[in-house]
């Protein structure tokens, strides 16, 4: 089962395929804008290396959100264009789905995991995962540092703003993990897409998620 996978939530992009769960083709670039201009020739890139068309793919996945506006629609573009190119399923994975899968699967095991994005706001945008779940326990919400909500189970710590966070809960008194998991990679998301390809976790609608309006002013009227 090939899937192709876009991610452009963050400060970088990616693109991978996979084959029955093996890394067939990867590229990765760390950028906080110019997602829309680097992922289609990562694209090219990874398909060629994997000696693969789109036609030969399963599906196309592409992380949905939470994330930058622009980074977002433009790897949901390029994944619609491509699956509806191809005749394949497109499938959405969130941006917390894609970090709790890259946290390593004894940690997941035994361990709740928070995913938390800064939302440049001074405020942090969190997805929560029970233990061994592959998919959030609910929609992702905002959350200022002080004022995060209780846990009392032990957790990993996943996401751009998991340094603070979890020093916040050590501070409560939770026994917190810090991952190395930052950003979320095209890999793990398509390793969630393959989940929902074999009907193992929900499906999700590949459109933009977001925990709060996006921060762009349309023009007054005339």
């Amino acid at each position: 089962m090939l899937i192709l996978a876009l991610d452009a939530a963050l400060a970088g992009c990616s693109a991978a395929v996979l084959a029955d769960g093996a890394v067939c083709a990867w590229r990765a670039m760390a950028t906080d804008r110019g997602h829309a201009a680097a992922l289609p020739p990562m694209v090219e890139a990874v398909l060629a290396e994997a000696r693969v068309r789109a036609t030969d793919l399963a599906a196309v996945a592409a992380v949905v959100g939470p994330g930058g506006f622009t980074g977002l629609r433009a790897a949901l573009a390029l994944a619609e264009g491509l699956a509806l190119g191809a005749g394949v399923p497109l499938i959405g994975v969130t941006t917390g789905e894609a970090l709790a899968a890259a946290v390593p699967a004894t940690v997941r095991a035994r361990r709740a995991v928070w995913t938390v994005i800064d939302n440049r706001r001074g405020q942090f945008v969190l997805e929560r995962f029970a233990p061994g779940a592959a998919v959030p326990e609910g929609n992702p919400v905002v959350h200022a540092e002080a004022a995060l909500p209780r846990e009392t189970r032990a957790v990993a710590v996943a996401g751009d703003a998991a340094p603070p966070v979890a020093a916040r809960l050590a501070a409560r008194g939770v026994d917190a993990l810090l991952c190395d998991s930052r950003l979320p990679d095209a890999v793990a998301a398509a390793r969630v897409a393959a989940l929902r390809l074999a009907g193992a976790i929900p499906p999700r609608a590949a459109r933009p998620l977001y925990a709060e309006p996006p921060s762009v002013r349309l023009p007054a009227a005339p």
